[in-house]
């Protein structure tokens, strides 16, 4: 009976790894109707026992499992990003256990870009004891979130892509982010605003989320500090017409209008609107705009010519990172911004986990030391990874494109 368990089990975790628990809990189904001669398996004495629902037999893990979980965006608004996260960290954990000969699963949690979701979904992860670390959530507002509820359980999370100031700055021990923070990207786009733009009127427009009103915030600070002449105005995520927006905007002529935007889809309405009215300021987004599908090919043209501050390198000029890029456009298609910080933070993850085991420590807090003490000399992103006593990433840039030709390209 446990042999063909453990061969239908192998089978089955090999050929589809992805969405394991919905397999799994047919592999329980399967056990449970047949024994190894085809005949029914006997039962013990006593009362029938009732079949796990498929629910139920999801959250029945193997005792000796190892698993990493992720937070992501994977559906709705957001999702393009999100799924490119979920896949870069799928092909990690796949690299990882090929080249340690391990079998660290990953689960996979959709966050829905909802805080009170995401909160829901970290206590259903801290609840499954094989989990030692979590991978996310991505979205600022979300991460800020869930810090407190991993917290009580010292399970550590690696953000690939939250860039909020505060979130390091509450005092946890178990919060780290493989990208630099809003402080650092807003005087960054200050300072090119200003210095090779020229820019002398700026509206910043936040949308009034965790991540966009962060670095609006940190953008203003670092403008009127060179005594550039500033608007700040405010959309919502479900804003579908900016249409008076932009004509107050043209009335008042700034020369860069400044976008910290989460969405962008939303982005490109703006563009598109702006060209509409033929006014001609700047485009000037943040992190959450750096998506060409949902920007550049949504704007139809309109976005030629925007600005976006971005976190993570071209991966595609990093030599390093050429067969991993392979890898995923052979399963998953192109290659976009958010994936390396991704593969890198579950990379960190990996390598805790295998640390911790080594040493006897097997447990979430023995995996957040770890962490905490991480030293690679080099990652997907072509840079190294060491984190502060805050669990913000050592001796991080941001990097700026253009939009040039119908594609982004890296100016700065």
């Amino acid at each position: 009976m446990n042999d063909l368990f453990n061969f239908v089990y192998r089978q089955l975790r090999a050929a589809l790894p992805v969405r394991f628990a919905v397999v799994f809990s047919l592999v329980l189904m399967l056990v449970a109707c047949s024994g190894a001669t085809g005949q029914s398996a006997p039962q013990p004495a006593g009362d029938t026992p009732t079949a796990a629902s498929p629910q139920e037999a999801a959250n029945m893990p193997e005792p000796s499992t190892h698993r990493i979980a992720i937070m992501a965006v994977l559906t709705g608004e957001g999702a393009t990003y999100g799924n490119e996260q979920l896949n870069f960290a799928r092909l990690a954990v796949e690299d990882f256990n090929a080249q340690h000969g391990t079998s660290i699963e990953l689960v996979e949690g959709d966050t829905e870009l909802d805080p009170a979701k995401g909160v829901t979904l970290a206590q259903r992860l801290l609840e499954d004891e094989s989990i030692y670390a979590v991978i996310g959530p991505g979205a600022s507002h979300i991460a800020v979130a869930v810090a407190p509820v991993f917290e009580s359980a010292n399970m550590a999370m690696i953000s690939p892509s939250a860039t909020r100031p505060d979130l390091t700055e509450n005092g946890f021990d178990h919060v780290f982010r493989v990208v630099p923070r809003d402080d650092v990207q807003g005087p960054t786009a200050a300072n090119f605003i200003v210095d090779q733009l020229g820019a002398k009127k700026v509206w910043i427009i936040d949308d009034q989320g965790a991540y966009s009103t962060g670095l609006a915030d940190e953008a203003e600070k670092a403008l009127a500090a060179q005594g550039v002449e500033l608007t700040r105005e405010a959309i919502s995520q479900d804003d579908t017409d900016f249409a008076p927006l932009v004509t107050r905007m043209k009335a008042a002529a700034p020369d860069v209008v400044f976008i910290p935007w989460q969405l962008a889809s939303q982005g490109a309405l703006l563009a598109k609107q702006m060209a509409e009215q033929e006014f001609a300021a700047t485009l000037f987004g943040g992190d959450g705009v750096f998506i060409a599908e949902d920007f550049i090919e949504a704007a139809a043209g309109a976005a030629e010519g925007a600005y976006v501050s971005f976190f993570a390198p071209d991966i595609a000029q990093i030599e390093t990172a050429q067969a991993v890029i392979t890898a995923y456009q052979e399963r998953y298609g192109p290659v976009g911004p958010f994936g390396a910080p991704a593969y890198t933070a579950t990379m960190v993850a990996l390598e805790a986990i295998q640390k911790s085991s080594a040493s006897g420590d097997l447990s979430r807090e023995g995996v957040r030391a770890e962490i905490a003490q991480t030293a690679l000399p080099d990652s997907l992103m072509g840079v190294p990874i060491q984190f502060d006593t805050k669990g913000d990433i050592k001796d991080a840039t941001f990097f700026l494109y253009q939009v040039q030709d119908g594609k982004f390209t890296l100016v700065k």
